[in-house]
């Protein structure tokens, strides 16, 4: 009893071990699974939701059209927090989730109806934002557009991880993690920078920000995809239609990496020679010396360079001289356009005019960074504290319809990711309900990802409210020898409150300031 039965080998004499135990431990780990995380999960009320979202409606319809011309809008005036409003009410994300499900429960009826309103929204939303291209007197190609038209292997990663998260999101009941998931995976946009395109005859941008965009919805299906046979849809399939599932998962994501990742080299490449070419312009010129513009067109043979120097008078290159070390450093000939700006060093000109330059564009970004934190708090440009000396920009914001502490948190993150030095601060409205708090612990006694997640996300709310400690129901002063499931999990959630950086307080359920603590298998208000 307990020991493990060996087989020899007849032609060898070794002894292997057993296949029947390896198989043992795998079929416990599915059982397990299946009865403490998938055997979890709703799946008729899941499956109830993607339906909801997944077909063509007239509010599919009116959102598409909208959330495309914000996009269109926002892409002209090279506003990303206009580009941010629009990606907040895309609709598209509710088929591809559809497709992604019914993909895993190989459902074709699903797959009809998201195919259909996707064969639908596409085009119509390209067609809209070029005809919004055609009637704007703005069609030049701003820094917003250009950053949609170069998908590389970077982009196809974020989109895996962004889908994962959503669907997990979906399946677990964690709606607001779609807002974040939104933003990471922009959808709108690239099909609003494909209509650009076409209105402009700009074969390339069209082309390129199409290539986005299919990165994006391949991925995000996909992954949905993944994440439901995860949690158990689709487990009536047939080995047959599973390993047919599986085969053409990888066979979709190695050929869209291959490419992507080529592109990303090719990308870093390009990075590479241009932080060379600054650095030779500095080297050759002196350190005084600053390259306030440079643009390389790496298509060109040879390489071509254009550039602004500003650098004292007595440091003046002739541009021979900066073409060779190019040639030399880069090691391949070049074309070079240089403008010299020579100041006289001795009346301080240099400096001030450096000066000027660095102060102009910090004003330039708290400008632009001023702006679109007022579209995310939904507050007037004139209510936003900006404090220029600590470089510090906050603003209260105001209620926005089903937004919960996530949208504002992922706003904020999305605003201080281009801040550069600037710390951006958006405080959630008063009375905003705190998120719950899913309260599974796992053997180990540590929380879940989830759990973890909406603690970091209230905590970041009480840091906004100025709040000390946060109130953490059936937290007690000692653990009795025999804790109740409640008094577990407060325990837990009050180290994780600690561990972040604010005071845990016991209080009593229900309260102003205090946790609530979703705790499986346990009643509400008990």
């Amino acid at each position: 009893m307990g020991q493990t039965l060996m087989t020899v080998s007849p032609n060898t004499g070794t002894t292997a071990s057993p296949a029947p135990e390896t198989f043992h431990y795998a079929t416990r780990a599915r059982l397990w699974w299946r009865r403490h995380v998938s055997g979890t999960v709703d799946h008729p009320a899941v499956m109830q939701r993607v339906a909801d979202e997944a077909g063509w409606t007239p509010r599919f319809a009116f959102m598409v059209l909208m959330s495309a011309g914000i996009a269109e809008l926002g892409l002209l005036q090279s506003s990303p927090a206009v580009v941010i409003g629009a990606m907040l009410i895309s609709p598209l994300m509710g088929p591809i989730m559809g497709l992604g499900f019914g993909l895993a429960l190989f459902d074709f009826a699903s797959l009809r109806r998201s195919l259909v309103a996707l064969g639908i929204a596409v085009p119509f939303a390209i067609a809209f934002t070029a005809a919004i291209v055609l009637l704007s007197p703005l069609k030049s190609a701003t820094p917003e557009i250009l950053a949609r038209t170069q998908p590389n292997l970077f982009d196809l990663v974020v989109a895996l991880f962004s889908a994962l998260a959503g669907t997990f999101a979906l399946i677990r009941g964690k709606g607001e993690t779609i807002v974040g998931v939104a933003i990471a995976t922009a959808l709108m946009p690239p099909l609003a920078t494909v209509g650009f395109g076409l209105a402009t005859a700009n074969t390339s941008i069209a082309g390129g920000a199409f290539a986005l965009f299919a990165t994006n919805f391949v991925t995000i299906a996909l992954s949905a995809t993944i994440m439901a046979r995860l949690y158990g849809f689709g487990h009536a399939l047939s080995s047959k239609q599973s390993w047919l599932q599986t085969g053409l998962l990888l066979a979709v994501f190695v050929v869209m990496a291959v490419p992507l990742g080529f592109a990303l080299q090719r990308i870093a490449g390009e990075a590479v020679i241009t932080s060379q070419v600054r650095s030779t312009l500095t080297e050759t010129m002196g350190e005084r010396a600053r390259v306030t513009q440079l643009d390389i067109d790496f298509q060109a043979t040879p390489l071509a360079i254009r550039t602004v120097v500003i650098a004292p008078r007595k440091q003046a290159v002739p541009t021979a001289s900066l073409k060779a070390a190019l040639a030399a450093h880069l090691g391949q000939p070049v074309e070079i356009e240089a403008d010299q700006v020579l100041i006289d060093p001795a009346s301080a000109k240099a400096d001030e005019a450096l000066a000027a330059l660095t102060k102009t564009q910090d004003q330039q970004l708290a400008t632009k960074l001023t702006g679109m934190v007022a579209v995310a708090a939904g507050v007037p440009a004139d209510a936003i504290l900006v404090d220029r000396s600590a470089h510090r920009i906050q603003a209260a914001g105001t209620p926005l319809p089903g937004a919960t502490l996530s949208t504002y948190r992922a706003l904020e993150e999305r605003i201080a990711a281009q801040a550069q030095d600037w710390s951006i601060a958006i405080v959630p409205p008063a009375g905003i309900p705190l998120l719950p708090v899913p309260a599974d612990i796992d053997e180990t006694g540590a929380l879940g990802p989830a759990a973890l997640d909406a603690i970091r996300t209230n905590i970041w709310a009480a840091h906004r409210w100025n709040w000390t400690s946060i109130g953490v129901p059936g937290m007690t002063a000692a653990m009795p020898s025999r804790p109740t499931p409640e008094q577990i999990a407060a325990a837990a959630v009050a180290k994780a409150v600690a561990d972040n950086g604010l005071q845990p307080r016991a209080v009593g359920p229900d309260l102003p300031g205090a946790l609530d603590l979703i705790i499986p298998g346990a009643k509400k208000g008990r």
